[in-house]
């Protein structure tokens, strides 16, 4: 009788997982084609990489719930899974439920979302990532004591429909995590601070080191950079040319 022996079973395992991981490069140039496309097939791979490994710890293993894992990576940044922004998403992940019923719920979420937030075609959010340019390129006028407050009346003037679906909470949780991650790389000034938020806002709230948006973190990590307001005003020029280049798009094709 054929025995298939243990070392070979891993072949067959290994070889499983690269095709499947080639068919997740194939799905993902079809469902963000200009994120892919600016990524590249080596960065995308290290993306769709981290997605699966993720995706598994939360018990999806059917090809099904670990592809929708992957498209919501791409909707809602690479640490979607945490992000306060989306704890619906956390709490549908951390469920008792089989896979199967927890990417259902996941997959109706996001039907919702499109409609209150993002809007026919993306209009909500191409709006929302012009008003954030905008602001981005004005004097920060934040005032310190009321930083918080003042932070929330800014990202609900940006985009006031995904404001109201998160909730006050969430966003105020968001705020002080910028806050923070701006004062450990040593952005002292409010508008490094400030910029911080905003990017957490429109890029997921672990965007300085996602894999979707490698020039964040090689900003933040680049030794050549000494000075800590020169690397706050690197990140923010870069931010600023960024949503240039998507709003340069047509408005159906917004991605983030």
């Amino acid at each position: 009788m054929f025995k298939i022996r243990p070392a070979q079973m891993e072949v067959l395992k290994d070889e499983a997982l690269k095709r499947f991981e080639n068919e997740m490069v194939l799905h993902s140039k079809e469902f963000s084609p200009r994120l892919s496309e600016v990524l590249g097939d080596k960065q995308l791979r290290v993306a769709i990489r981290q997605a699966m490994t993720r995706s598994d710890s939360y018990g999806f293993t059917n090809r099904g719930p670990i592809r929708l894992y992957i498209e919501l990576m791409f909707l809602y940044g690479s640490d979607f899974d945490t992000d306060p922004q989306y704890p619906e998403m956390t709490e549908v992940l951390n469920a008792k439920n089989n896979q199967m019923q927890r990417a259902e719920k996941l997959y109706q979420g996001v039907l919702d979302y499109q409609e209150q937030v993002s809007g026919q075609n993306n209009v909500n959010v191409r709006e929302a990532l012009e008003a954030l340019l905008i602001f981005a390129k004005m004097p920060v006028l934040v005032d310190e004591n009321n930083f918080e407050l003042e932070m929330l009346q800014e990202l609900t003037r940006a985009f006031p429909q995904k404001v109201k679906y998160v909730g006050e909470e969430g966003l105020i949780t968001l705020i002080r995590e910028g806050r923070a991650e701006a004062q450990k790389h040593g952005f002292s000034a409010l508008r490094g601070e400030a910029m911080m938020v905003i990017l957490k806002f429109a890029f997921g709230h672990g965007c300085t080191d996602d894999p979707l948006y490698p020039w964040m973190s090689r900003t933040l990590k680049d030794e050549r950079i000494k000075d800590s307001s020169a690397r706050a005003k690197r990140l923010e020029k870069k931010a600023v040319t960024w949503l240039n280049h998507v709003l340069a798009r047509p408005q159906q094709d917004v991605e983030t």
